[in-house]
């Protein structure tokens, strides 16, 4: 088969194959185009073997953000996570946010397709000082409760779990007197004189390359994922009438108007004054006392539809 791709389709343990009737559509429609092997992992350690093994093959991966994000992991562990190298992807989790902001079908077949027909494109990381990486988004405050309550919902719920669950946690979190700088100053509103300095409760803090969380929820509606910035989204929404006003415009993105929102970009973006807990891609990791992130401008590049 000279000049046809070779693709390994990595898919997480749940996510399934013989059971799950989209996910076999598109694994017939990647092997109608590709030389396609399909391996199931479940763990870092099964990640960085697949990676390992994968004898020269395009990586895809078939699931949500949390998927992608642990595979761009496994490939940067290996010094292969190289924007000459695209990885494909195959929405087939519950939010697909990053697939969202390139504009990818949501259905795994079309997905698929739009695999064999993509064209590489060179997208920003977030490196943090703890040895992570971001591909989307991280929260903290009250977007990583939001996250930690729309798990416990996903099973019942499935995207919807995600509004309910930023409501909830809108309604009962207090904030957290955090300092946010973004390359090197203080993030300071311009028009309301109001700064998160460390003297203020901050409801939510969020870096984002990519647009929308939580299934399409629109927390940097203008945030670009190649144009080497983060946009940072403060909230110091934190009395009652406010937090629910902050997540009923958030649903929208208008709250990005509001008075005690701010938004900024950045290479460079610290947080200290914890412990909060973050959310990044999905993956909540609690009570962080401090944390930086930097811009990896283009560190590695997916297959998104032709022009």
């Amino acid at each position: 088969m000279i000049g046809t791709p070779r693709l390994l389709l990595v898919v997480n343990h749940a996510a399934g194959t013989a059971e799950d009737d989209a996910v076999e559509a598109a694994v017939r429609t990647l092997r109608a185009g590709a030389d396609t092997e399909v391996v199931a992992t479940g763990s870092a350690a099964e990640l960085d073997a697949a990676v390992a093994a994968r004898g020269g093959r395009r990586i895809v991966v078939l699931g949500g953000d949390g998927s992608v994000h642990a595979v761009a992991r496994a490939l940067d562990r290996a010094g292969a996570l190289d924007p000459a190298e695209p990885v494909g992807i195959v929405a087939r989790g519950t939010g697909n946010d990053l697939a969202r902001t390139l504009g990818l079908p949501l259905e795994p077949d079309a997905c698929a397709a739009a695999v064999l027909a993509g064209r590489p494109r060179p997208l920003d990381l977030l490196d943090d000082d703890a040895g992570g990486l971001v591909v989307n988004a991280v929260h903290a405050g009250v977007g990583a409760r939001a996250g930690a309550q729309a798990d416990r919902l996903k099973e019942r719920l499935g995207v919807a779990a995600y509004p309910v669950g930023a409501a909830l946690a809108g309604v009962s979190s207090p904030g957290w007197p955090l300092r946010v700088e973004v390359d090197g100053r203080v993030a300071t509103h311009p028009g309301e004189g109001w700064a998160a300095d460390g003297t203020r409760e901050v409801l939510m803090l969020g870096v984002c390359t990519g647009r929308s969380i939580g299934g399409g929820t629109p927390l940097a509606p203008r945030a670009e994922p190649d144009d080497g910035l983060a946009d940072v989204v403060v909230s110091i929404a934190t009395g009652p009438v406010a937090r629910a006003a902050f997540t009923a415009a958030l649903t929208t993105g208008e709250h990005v108007d509001r008075p005690d929102v701010l938004v900024l970009r950045g290479r460079r973006v610290s947080v200290t004054g914890g412990p909060v807990d973050l959310d990044a891609d999905g993956e909540v990791e609690e009570g962080v006392p401090a944390r930086t992130w930097r811009v990896r401008r283009h560190g590695w590049s997916v297959l998104v539809p032709p022009r």
